[in-house]
């Protein structure tokens, strides 16, 4: 044990749930205790999330929080949570464990158990026993995915984090094909292209141990992304859930771009509206992201939680909801705007043009002047064109 009376303690408080870790001036991997502030609305949707999926479950569930740092995550999912039974939180850090251990004692909290492992291997020693993980890393969640993929049991729910964002979005390309074995491209949809590279990479993953997901909830938001998928099981069904696997293929100059199912296929090279050559992105998840039966249970929940951030998550989860049944990719206005070298008409005109036309055209979270709609982009050129006459 070590003793915190050595430690400049800052005390904070999120939900219902009150913790205390050492005070310093930079969130980084190097501070003696690991909490970052900025990730609190990603905690306060996990509790959603997870609380209805418990209510699917209709019974008491085990929880697996496998980068504990200051222990805020697990703790606040067994004190925020109706009807968790079981929470571990596993750090390899004794300092950390130590703060994990007080704050637990802080909220006076029972069955709620610390340990001390390289996370990959408490995941292999532990194989079948949580209904959640929770992989929440400071940095790539990629070194540890086979290991949930091994352990993980069907009918459970495994939630994903990222904060290496430059190499998923393309800025940094060699590191997101080492990691997520998947070639990047950073276009103005990099975001949700990172987000796809992500899933598809979790879903190859998996695939080897006969399980598939099917993604309930996915975002992008500041400097992380995140994903919030089931776990089903066998091998038929988890080949036919791969067969959303495959690329975009983009055109620089005319930003057209078209989607491509199959792990191994034969990509166009050149694009049909201008000649230009195209450039492939993936292999990547080219199925849905979102889930809006389960956003919405989301939302109706959200009045039932005391949450810091309930304004800024509901905007968010409404925007997933809205984009829940919308194609791959999506069109940023300005820089159409400016292939045609013209101002950019107001942004509510050119969805009701392309409703009007009988195109779907909604908003999206990834980009806040993006369209995600089945009109090509020719005919999105013409209507903008049309608009600034």
């Amino acid at each position: 044990m070590i003793d915190l009376d050595n430690y400049n303690l800052k005390t904070i408080e999120e939900g219902h749930t009150k913790i205390q870790f050492p005070e310093y001036e930079k969130v980084s991997s190097d501070a003696p205790v690991f909490y970052n502030p900025q990730m609190e609305m990603n905690r306060d949707i996990s509790i959603l999330a997870i609380q209805c999926f418990q209510h699917e479950q209709e019974r008491d569930i085990d929880i697996c929080d496998l980068f504990g740092g200051s222990g805020i995550r697990g703790i606040r999912y067994k004190n925020e949570i109706e009807g968790v039974g079981h929470v571990t939180i596993n750090d390899i850090s004794e300092v950390a464990n130590n703060f994990e251990m007080h704050n637990v004692r802080l909220n006076n909290l029972e069955d709620v158990e610390i340990s001390c492992h390289d996370a990959s291997m408490f995941l292999r020693a532990n194989r079948g026993i949580f209904d959640v993980v929770d992989i929440d890393p400071f940095g790539t969640p990629s070194p540890f995915l086979d290991s949930a993929g091994y352990s993980i049991r069907r009918n459970s729910l495994l939630c994903i984090t990222a904060t290496d964002t430059s190499a998923l979005c393309g800025t940094y390309k060699e590191p997101c094909i080492r990691k997520y074995n998947s070639k990047p491209y950073k276009s103005e949809y990099c975001h949700e292209t990172g987000v796809r590279i992500l899933a598809g990479f979790t879903a190859l993953t998996l695939s080897k141990y006969g399980k598939c997901i099917e993604i309930l909830l996915s975002h992008s938001t500041e400097h992380y992304m995140r994903l919030y998928v089931r776990i089903k099981k066998g091998s038929k069904r988890t080949d036919e859930s791969l067969k959303n696997i495959g690329y975009i293929s983009h055109c620089k100059k005319c930003l057209y771009r078209e989607s491509n199912k199959g792990l191994a296929i034969a990509a166009p090279e050149l694009c049909p509206e201008c000649g230009s050559k195209l450039i492939q992105a993936g292999p990547l998840w080219l199925g849905n992201i979102q889930n809006r039966e389960f956003i919405s249970k989301m939302i109706d929940e959200a009045d039932n939680k005391s949450l810091n951030t309930k304004n800024q998550l509901l905007k968010l989860l409404n925007s997933c909801k809205i984009e829940s049944e919308a194609c791959p990719t999506h069109y940023d206005v300005h820089d159409i705007c400016k292939t045609l070298k013209i101002s950019a008409p107001k942004l509510d005109l050119i969805f009701e043009e392309l409703n009007e036309k009988g195109y779907k055209a909604v908003k999206t979270h990834f980009n806040p002047l993006g369209i995600k709609t089945d009109a090509p982009i020719s005919e999105i050129k013409k209507i903008i064109v049309r608009l600034t006459e």
